[in-house]
């Protein structure tokens, strides 16, 4: 499991399977699975003040985690 908090397959266990499945047939999804990846790991660096961010930035980036999140959940229950 990832120590970055969020990551997909924490957010969504029972698709786990459905997750790798995605990723190997279907290039949106990997695009997706990608981007939620890359700024998920982006909040997090911020979170903990790694890379340390303003407010504004910060909330655009939980905004487009969720927005991705949102898209990616739609994906695995269809």
């Amino acid at each position: 499991m990832s120590n970055t908090p969020h990551a997909l397959a924490e957010e969504f266990p029972e698709f786990s399977d459905r997750i790798h499945e995605l990723k190997v047939e279907d290039a949106h999804f990997a695009k997706l699975f990608d981007d939620y990846h890359a700024v998920n790991r982006a909040v997090h660096r911020a979170e903990e003040n790694i890379e340390p961010t303003d407010d504004a930035h910060m909330e655009e980036m939980r905004r487009r985690r969720m927005v991705l999140k949102d898209e990616i959940y739609g994906m695995l229950t269809r």
